[in-house]
């Protein structure tokens, strides 16, 4: 086919343009990368011809529905962009604010700060000024923040979210993060799978056993009886019962104890999220992957840990005898009667020993220590304080205690 001079080559141009262009839209996504062999074999172009190829690209190219991109090698591809986006930027005015609008569009759901695009494109202030206000005006951008870069002035384009890497997810309000929020579902959370992976026993205490049968009780305990002393045992009437009932089984105290060895029904990060949906504690919509993190702090804390069953892996509470009996929802609902009560805690009190309650064992000039030293037992003033024979000491102005 000649050079497109006649309107007959233009008019061929454009029907080989408009269906090469619907064929690259059922071939491929918006982010597929189409590059020259690919719109070969598409088996639009008829014979293959590289020149008729060409013209073509270049109208889709110029009339914005096709997006140049280079492949690794230094090979030229093309996305493709939708009628509807493409009239964006065919109405506006002028080409640098389709310069500022392309750097936007590319950006995507994470934004663009300002100062690069005024790198990228090189153009100055009161330009890159003007068409930011003109595409605001005509509702094409929005400004945005982002929480790793809160001080940064940044845009989107208007028709999109911003990421949750932009906005932090569910875990951040208004770019802060929403402290309140963590904590209550980390108390669901937690109070799931310590219900889940442990069982809940009322602490009452089984009756004692009876002795087997040959087998005398009290000071002969122990001693095998005779077949002569059990028959003559048979022969003599046995007492009447007492009236007196028997006083019922002593109870003990209530606790969680933990599940026999071979269970397998631990909570799942699957079993979780699901939970936390069927309850509708959040109107954000929360994510494996956001369950998963809040697990993964349960677990840091040492509140958790995971169990592998076969090829599932769940979650069970640690030290579970020591539990708090009381649910999670009814300490939250004590915390709001009492506001003064602070905080809940989750989980039991840390562990403690002589070795970690003694001054010794977080002693900073433990390695000085000896007699004769400049530190030494027997003048240890963090051991007077341990046992309250001396008031702490105030630390000066330099950060170190008066002597």
């Amino acid at each position: 086919m000649a050079a497109p001079n006649s309107e007959a080559d233009q008019a061929k141009l454009q029907i080989f343009k408009d269906e090469l262009y619907d064929t690259i839209r059922e071939h491929g996504s918006e982010t597929r990368v189409f590059s020259q062999a690919d719109l070969k074999g598409l088996g639009v172009i008829p014979n293959n011809d590289v020149r008729i190829l060409v013209d073509v690209i270049q109208m889709l190219t110029n009339e914005k529905l096709l997006i140049g991109v280079h492949l690794p090698g230094g090979e030229l591809g093309w996305k493709w962009r939708s009628r509807e986006d493409a009239k964006k930027y065919t109405s506006l005015p002028d080409e640098p604010t389709r310069l500022v609008y392309g750097e936007i569009d590319q950006a995507g759901q994470d934004g663009v700060w300002i100062r690069h695009i005024k790198l990228r494109i090189n153009i100055q202030d009161a330009t890159l000024k003007a068409c930011i206000k003109f595409l605001e005006s005509k509702g094409f951008i929005s400004s945005m923040t982002n929480v790793e870069m809160p001080n940064r002035k940044m845009y989107i384009r208007a028709d999109l979210k911003p990421s949750e890497r932009a906005t932090g997810g569910p875990w951040f309000t208004d770019g802060e993060l929403d402290e309140a929020f963590i904590k209550v579902i980390e108390g669901i959370i937690f109070e799931y799978i310590k219900t889940r992976s442990a069982y809940f026993s009322r602490g009452t205490v089984l009756p004692q056993r009876q002795p087997k049968k040959g087998v005398v009780t009290g000071d002969a305990r122990g001693v095998k009886r005779t077949a002569t002393d059990i028959s003559n045992d048979d022969a003599t009437p046995a007492p009447a019962p007492a009236t007196k009932a028997a006083p019922p089984p002593p109870k003990g105290k209530p606790m969680y104890l933990p599940m026999p060895a071979g269970y397998k029904k631990y909570p799942t990060v699957n079993d979780i999220t699901e939970f936390i949906h069927n309850q509708k504690v959040s109107t954000a919509m929360l994510g494996v992957a956001d369950i998963q993190a809040l697990v993964d702090v349960l677990v840091f804390d040492g509140l958790i840990e995971p169990i592998q069953v076969h090829n599932r892996k769940g979650y069970r509470v640690v030290r579970p005898t020591k539990q708090d009996t009381v649910s999670y929802a009814k300490r939250q609902q004590d915390r709001e009667s009492h506001p003064e009560s602070g905080d809940i805690v989750l989980g039991p009190p840390p562990l403690s020993s002589a070795v970690t309650e003694a001054p010794c064992g977080k002693c900073p000039v433990f390695e000085l220590c000896q007699e004769g030293g400049p530190v030494a037992p027997s003048t240890c003033v963090y051991f007077q304080e341990w046992l309250g024979l001396k008031e702490p000491a105030v630390a000066t102005a330099n950060g170190t205690a008066p002597p």
